[in-house]
């Protein structure tokens, strides 16, 4: 059974109605929740009309608008309104009281309310998101079928320990270790927030994919990290395209704190007065 800091397993949602509950729950109980949407699922809100501007806010409306090719509008749109209804059901508020902002190299958080993490990923009809108010998260998502041949990639992708480690595996085995090993490096490096400028070799995972490890196999934290991977299907026809592993890292920095994660209790004054007016808008 999972407990506090654990990784838990993506909780689907097939449209705006939710379950978001279930991302409430999840986030006070295990201080973390991961969501994950098929964006064709969602387009009908996206083609929902004027709501969709307020919605995203005026930076991702003129992204939104930029992109010229129509999947990739919608696939972008859909992205933002899973972070930002995931968001308001971890702090009990309209997704429009989220405002969602953009640090140094494009990763999203939660203007005014820096006690939880957000990470983004998509590939392909699959979008994901990571909440964590216990410290960093960084999710990755690549396509379960995807090939990585070992003998093109070990020299910048594995530690010595990694080598020694997914040599002996026959191909299929030692491809399919190989996607894991490289979606929770992403996805670590992602909650870091070093993207591809801390190198692949200079950290390693075990089997399993649970432990962190120095590049010699020696455990490399203390409990502070966890980290799984999961395979999800997006439709029930189990075609290759709707296969997909997602991997989560997610810390535990030993903050502590409560388990309230509503607005009045994680906000700072001055984004909670923009709330308030917010609501007393949608009110009148």
């Amino acid at each position: 059974m999972a407990g506090r800091g654990s990784v838990t397993a993506p909780i689907l949602m097939e449209g705006p109605h939710g379950p978001w509950l279930r991302v409430r729950e999840s986030v006070a109980f295990f201080g973390n929740a991961v969501v994950y949407a098929n964006w064709q699922q969602w387009r009908s809100a996206v083609a929902a009309g004027p709501e969709l501007r307020s919605l995203l806010g005026n930076r991702d409306w003129q992204r939104f608008n930029a992109l010229a090719k129509p999947e990739v509008r919608y696939r972008f749109a859909v992205s933002r309104m899973l972070v930002r209804h995931a968001a308001s059901a971890a702090l009990d508020v309209l997704p429009d009281a989220v405002e969602l902002a953009y640090k140094p190299g494009g990763r999203p958080y939660l203007r005014g309310c820096d006690q939880i993490d957000v990470s983004l990923s998509h590939t392909l009809d699959l979008v994901v998101v990571g909440l964590n108010r216990q410290g960093r998260i960084g999710v990755d998502t690549e396509l379960a079928g995807r090939r990585l041949r070992y003998s093109e990639v070990y020299r910048q992708m594995c530690t010595p320990a990694e080598r020694a480690r997914l040599a002996e595996l026959a191909g299929p085995e030692q491809e399919a270790e190989l996607l894991r090993t490289w979606t929770l490096k992403e996805a670590y490096t992602k909650a870091l927030g070093q993207g591809m400028r801390l190198g692949f070799t200079q950290f390693g995972f075990g089997a399993g994919g649970r432990e962190l490890q120095t590049p010699e196999g020696a455990a490399a934290s203390h409990g502070e990290w966890s980290f799984g991977t999961f395979g999800l299907e997006l439709n029930a026809g189990h075609a290759p395209d709707d296969r997909y592993l997602v991997s989560i890292a997610c810390q535990d920095a030993g903050h502590g704190g409560e388990e309230d994660t509503s607005v009045k209790t994680m906000l700072d004054e001055g984004f909670l007065g923009q709330v308030v007016d917010l609501l007393g808008r949608h009110q009148a």
